[in-house]
């Protein structure tokens, strides 16, 4: 296995250094400089009640916080919500986000035949299928899973938006080892049991209980994320449906010489007492001599070391030295090798050396694979316990011999050793090298540590009888529909790792050791008739006869294929099905047809298959993508979808993987939600992580979290989700900027609530729209809101959710919000009937595209207030509305002449600011153009410019004394008359004190960043930070210098 390459016995030599002078004299000047710091912080605690004390400050009354709305009508499950009420206040998520999932899910919006006839009625928009990634069913979803489900259901809101016949087929895995163990533990916790105590039938009947009360959960959490699945298509890996799949896939596949029996080496847990995939081995790198926890053991056990021991050469005095990290491995070496070229041993060839703890003679064998400058150039071959030396083994003919049993124990004829647990040999065996004169060093050793990320147990090496599928052909298949163009990579980058995954494609070990899963559907084949010869009964044994092993989809058709493969009469044969369990990614790789009822050949399954894209994380590639294209290609003879999307992983705000032991693993409802610090805590005392960890796991938590997590809401959480994604591997999750997004939630709940006032009769609005009576702020909004739409499809086809979220976020707040919406305040309170009529009509336009561009990021919020328009259509909800594609009303010409009246109006509110002037207080600002075309601009839109300025604009008159010179661009300056408004002395002085605060701060960076190992030591994003900050306040002290000449003058 790849993961395994690294941690053989041939492991590089590398030197146990000891700290010199220099480095123990930095760690105790960094000691001093944090006991000078707690000393500090405790002079200071010790202070603050003295302080208090002598002067008491009278109590100030806390603002009376209001409490959040909650829906409180009595409006059944499944009925629509009841609107008849004003909108609250406040943006309340509760409030929100009650109701409308489940009126969604009755009205049947998420079903493939909403507004047709049958699913096979063509749809001259095309259609969209997808199926979910289904999550494991061991208990909740993670915020991968809200990632997950953020994307996929933006993009699954916007094919149905763009009326194509829609279908995402929802689901769960039954997550074989994950939930096998997670029951296991439960047992033993309750009741002090095993599995075995229980017997196979009974733990199996526990685990489907334990399903029953803990998988909706699942399900409860995706409709909380707002995911628009069809519900009714909902198909779980262990329903019969998909069983009789699996089994039918199984026996095809065997059939046709696909899938084969064989003895190799799998990762083994010992733990688990099972093989174990890749993906469920963790490669925990340490930087040299380490003592890890394992499991069963009471002392810690030492890895990261190489041990060098002597093998004494036969009927010589000479001997040659071999290194490994895994000494009791060597229970178990059938040869030592060396380099062919090698002049150091080509006298030995041939020769054996005497293995000192059995009677045993090793082979010296020559093998090219043996590097020459890499330690003694002569290397331990265990070919029963190491990848690489499996392949010398083959090449060389050499024994396998297995010196370990399936729960770790030494098994065969070596003395003391047999009978002990692998690491307790560890141990007495490199004791018994040292009294026998053979052990010669222990150096320090980086390694990876193959580590359960099950059991947290070693995964040992092993050779087992188990079921094969042959890969070879199938990624020859798989990489050519990638290189032709017919499967899509997105983000492209990620073919690479598809190409090298499929290059060094090996077979895929399909059984595992479990009783939760899909038995393989194999039969052993024995005979009660002593006359005939059969199998051996001692199943699982590396010995047993394939040809004795009978594949098919019932036990009566393994009867009725055993009497005809031996001619034996059916009542003679005795069977015994395979006691293992398929690797739960074999029943994965058939789910994009499985669940649409394959092997039979369904309505659903024409309509259905092939899907239109496979969105998932780019971590399970090879694991999961590449085994359905595997089997949908070989099976069905069609690939399983176009397209791959894969997303990043998240991590916590400080780029940690997320773990369990680390405090930072986040349920998606806590966001949504919100939990206190004390509510954290609570969930992992009710957790399986080992009681040893669940502090350190706390510390994490209050380290991130020492307010606990305020409420986000659904809609904030999937539109932060959806606004990090970029082509990064990994997305740093930061929860203020979740929250930072439900402050936005409740700008655009003021400000539809703002807009809303404008309505005032009955008059109901569509979006047909004419330019023509409209005034230039207009034009304006409705070629930024024809840019955000442009943007925004664009987004979704490109599957840039980055984009799309910047688009819709700066046309709500910085285009409709902050300029449209103050510049219509004195059209509604002046204008004439015909203007505010015009108002209305664009205004409503803006809304109700402006809510549909969001909603397939922010369902619930977008259909709260989308049933709260003046619609004259009668289109149902959000959901099933047009995504907007109208973009004639884009006009570059106005977005250019606007965006120079906004400079105009900053500078001229950023000078306001510099002179401490509020709101309500307006400036009288003359404008100065030595050219007619920004003159023009600017008088076009003066009512405008006056509104977002706070001041009354003036054109082609001479400023009077008094003002301040402000320059828009070479051609244009603004003249802002402040005397009179301000006290000249009082506001000299402010300047020059927030002046001086400015100087020490750009001293204290320039002294920082000067050195000299300032680019070394300090993160790049602290020194970026630092840039910005230094630059920043650079340009506010020439600001801060200006005004203050300026107001010299007065």
């Amino acid at each position: 296995m790849p993961e395994q390459q690294n941690i053989n016995g041939e492991a590089p030599a590398g030197e146990g250094v000891p700290k010199t002078a220099k480095q123990l004299e930095k760690e105790a000047k960094k000691a001093e400089k944090l006991a000078k710091l707690q000393a500090k912080l405790d002079k200071k605690a010790a202070a603050a009640p003295a302080t208090s004390e002598k002067k008491e400050k009278p109590e100030k009354k806390a603002k009376e916080a209001k409490e959040a709305a909650v829906y409180t009508a009595n409006t059944a499950p499944g009925e629509k919500k009841d609107i008849s009420g004003a909108l609250p206040d406040a943006y309340s998520p509760r409030f929100v986000e009650a109701q409308w999932y489940s009126w969604w899910e009755k009205q049947g919006f998420f079903k493939p035949e909403y507004g047709r006839d049958s699913i096979g009625e063509a749809n001259p928009n095309g259609k969209f299928i997808m199926v979910i990634p289904p999550p494991n069913v061991t208990g909740s979803l993670h915020l991968g899973h809200a990632l997950t489900n953020a994307i996929e259901d933006a993009i699954t809101r916007y094919h149905r938006m763009k009326g194509r016949t829609t279908l995402w087929v929802p689901g769960c895995d039954h997550a074989g080892i994950a939930t096998q163990v997670v029951v296991e533990k439960l047992l033993w916790r309750d009741e002090k049991l095993s599995r075995h105590d229980l017997g196979r039938e009974k733990f199996i009947e526990r685990i489907w209980t334990w399903r029953r009360e803990k998988g909706g959960r699942i399900y409860d959490q995706l409709k909380s994320l707002g995911s628009s699945y069809d519900w009714t298509r909902v198909a779980f890996t262990m329903d019969p449906k998909l069983c009789r799949a699996v089994t039918e896939a199984f026996v095809r596949l065997h059939e046709e010489g696909s899938i084969y029996r064989s003895s190799r080496l799998v990762n083994w847990s010992c733990s688990l007492r099972s093989a174990i995939s890749d993906i469920e081995v963790d490669k925990v790198e340490i930087p040299g001599r380490t003592f890890l926890s394992i499991p069963g053991y009471e002392e810690k056990v030492e890895f990261g070391v190489l041990i060098k021991f002597a093998y004494k050469v036969e009927g010589s005095d000479e001997e040659i030295i071999v290194a490994t990290t895994r000494i009791e491995t060597m229970l178990g070496d059938t040869a030592v090798a060396v380099h062919p070229q090698d002049e150091r041993y080509k006298h030995l060839h041939g020769k054996h050396v005497i293995h000192p703890f059995c009677d045993r003679r090793l082979p010296i064998v020559c093998d090219e694979f043996v590097d020459m400058n890499f330690g003694t150039g002569a290397v331990k071959i265990t070919p029963a316990h190491d990848p690489n030396d499996y392949e010398v083994g083959k090449r060389c003919n050499l024994p396998f011999i297995t010196i370990f049993n399936d729960d770790g124990f030494i098994i065969g004829d070596y003395g003391e050793f047999t009978g002990m647990k692998r690491f307790t040999c560890r141990k007495v065996l490199l004791e018994k090298l040292t009294q026998l004169g053979l052990y010669r060093e222990t150096v320090n050793n980086p390694m990876v540590v193959p580590i359960c990320s099950r059991s947290k147990d070693v995964v040992e090496p092993l050779i087992k009888p188990q079921w094969y599928v042959s890969c070879e052909d199938m990624a020859v298949a798989a990489t050519e529909a990638v290189r032709s163009g017919q499967l899509k990579i997105i983000p492209e980058h990620h073919t690479k790792t598809w190409y090298h995954w499929m290059d060094g494609i090996r077979d895929w070990c399909v059984s595992r050791q479990l009783w939760w899963g899909h038995r393989i559907p194999a039969y052993y084949v024995t005979f009660n008739d002593a006359s005939l010869k059969g199998g051996s009964t001692a199943l699982g044994t590396v010995s047993d006869d394939e040809q004795y092993w009978i594949v098919a989809r019932s036990q009566e058709e393994a009867l009725a294929k055993a009497s005809s493969r031996f001619n034996v009469d059916a009542s003679k044969i005795v069977l015994q099905q395979d006691e293992d369990v398929l690797d739960t990614w074999f029943s994965s790789g058939l789910y994009p047809f499985s669940v649409f009822g394959w092997p039979d050949d369904t309505a659903d399954l024409q309509a259905f298959y092939p899907t239109s894209l496979l969105e998932t994380g780019h971590d399970i590639l090879f694991f999961w993508v590449a085994r359905m294209v595997f089997f949908g290609q070989k099976l069905l003879g069609k690939l399983p979808f176009k397209e791959v999307y894969l997303h990043p992983m998240v991590r916590d705000a400080h780029g940690r993987k997320m773990s369990k032991s680390l405090g930072n693993v986040i349920d998606p409802m806590d966001v949504i939600h919100g939990i206190t610090l004390e509510g954290l805590h609570a969930q992992l005392v009710g957790s399986n992580l080992d009681p040893r960890e669940i502090e350190k796991a706390k510390a994490g938590q209050k380290q991130d979290f020492p307010q606990g997590i305020p409420e986000c809401g659904s809609d904030a959480l999937r539109f932060a989700l959806c606004a990090y994604i970029t082509q990064a591997r990994d997305i740093n999750l930061d929860i203020n900027r979740v929250l930072g997004y439900r402050f936005f939630c409740n700008k655009l709940w003021n400000a539809t609530k703002f807009a809303l006032l404008y309505f005032t009769g009955n008059e109901k609005y569509n979006t047909e729209l004419s330019l023509e009576e409209s005034n230039p702020m207009d034009r304006w909004i409705l070629s930024r809101l024809a840019a955000a739409i442009e943007t925004c499809n664009a987004g979704f086809e490109q599957y840039d959710f980055a984009a799309a979220t910047s688009a819709c976020y700066a046309f709500w707040l910085y285009d409709l919000c902050d300029v449209y919406l103050e510049c219509l305040k004195p059209i509604f309170q002046g204008g004439s009937a015909g203007q505010q009529a015009a108002a209305r009509r664009t205004l409503y336009v803006c809304l109700d595209y402006g809510l549909r561009l969001l909603s397939p990021f922010m369902p619930f919020i977008t259909e709260e207030l989308y049933q709260r328009l003046p619609r004259a259509d009668s289109t149902p909800s959000i959901c099933v509305a047009n995504y907007p594609s109208n973009t004639t009303w884009r006009n570059v010409q106005v977005e250019a002449d606007v965006e120079f009246v906004q400079k105009a109006a900053r500078i001229i509110r950023s000078a306001r600011s510099d002179y401490n002037l509020p709101n309500k207080t307006k400036t009288e600002a003359y404008i100065v153009c030595t050219d007619a075309a920004p003159n023009d601009i600017l008088k076009r839109y003066s009512n405008d410019l006056g509104t977002v300025a706070y001041s009354t604009v003036s054109f082609d008159s001479i400023p009077p004394a008094g003002c301040a010179i402000l320059t828009v661009s070479g051609q244009c300056e603004v003249h802002l008359l402040l005397k009179g408004l301000i006290e000249p002395d009082k506001e000299i002085a402010k300047l020059q004190k927030k002046r001086d605060g400015l100087v020490q701060t750009v001293s204290k960076l320039t002294q920082a960043m000067q050195a000299v190992d300032y680019a070394a030591k300090v993160p790049v994003e602290v020194q970026t930070t630092n840039d910005t900050k230094l630059a920043e306040s650079r340009t506010e002290i020439e600001r801060i210098a200006a005004a203050i000449e300026t107001l010299k003058l007065m």
